[in-house]
């Protein structure tokens, strides 16, 4: 219905309330998306601490390509750390100057802040910032840093204003990560459809 970098607006029509409720939260908390998990400080003269520092680094939204990366625990190097599953950015600036999400420096090309000017700490005379951080996909479920979006939905109302369609959904989704709004419904479709064949393997198995 209406699309632009953020925000995506769109109809969705002949399903279940509870699909609907289902592809909500998988846009909200089961996608994986990247953040920096680790930071590695060599040397930090803000007035900020480490882990304030680190802490903010984990919320700036990285863009990636999603079928070039896996979660740690289905990487095939059982999560250790590879160029599958991790990727390294450094930071190296000296004051005074604000320290930007920009100022990070990727080794991999698609993966990079997607808002170049959030604001990490002022660096004053004298004062410097080198840091090597590690990014890796993760889920909402397990740290709000790795949250797809902000999603809701309603009822399409019928024509002549009387009431609402039951089965017609209009959702409304903000992307909050590294993915293009559209991106994040195409990968919670991904999703939902292989926990729907998981779950039918399951059921399979039941009545064997």
């Amino acid at each position: 219905m209406r699309k632009d970098d953020l925000e995506v607006e769109f109809l969705l029509e002949g399903v279940s309330p509870a699909f609907a409720n289902a592809l909500r939260r998988v846009m909200l908390s089961e996608i994986p998306t990247m953040a920096i998990e680790w930071v590695d400080f060599i040397k930090n003269d803000s007035v900020l601490p480490d882990e304030i520092i680190a802490h903010r680094l984990g919320l700036v939204p990285l863009t990636f390509k999603p079928d070039s990366y896996r979660l740690p625990k289905e990487c095939e190097c059982g999560g250790k750390g590879c160029s599958r599953c991790q990727v390294k950015l450094t930071l190296e600036k000296k004051g005074p100057c604000m320290v930007y999400s920009g100022d990070l420096k990727s080794e991999a090309e698609d993966v990079k802040p997607r808002f170049e000017k959030i604001p990490i700490v002022e660096l004053f005379e004298g004062e410097e910032l080198k840091l090597e951080a590690t990014a890796q996909l993760g889920t909402g479920r397990e740290h709000a840093k790795w949250q797809g979006a902000v999603v809701g939905y309603r009822n399409l109302p019928k024509e002549g204003g009387e009431g609402v369609k039951e089965d017609s959904f209009v959702f409304t989704v903000e992307s909050v990560c590294g993915l293009k709004p559209e991106e994040v419904v195409l990968q919670s479709a991904k999703v939902l459809e292989r926990k729907l064949e998981e779950f039918l393997e399951k059921l399979k198995e039941v009545k064997d």
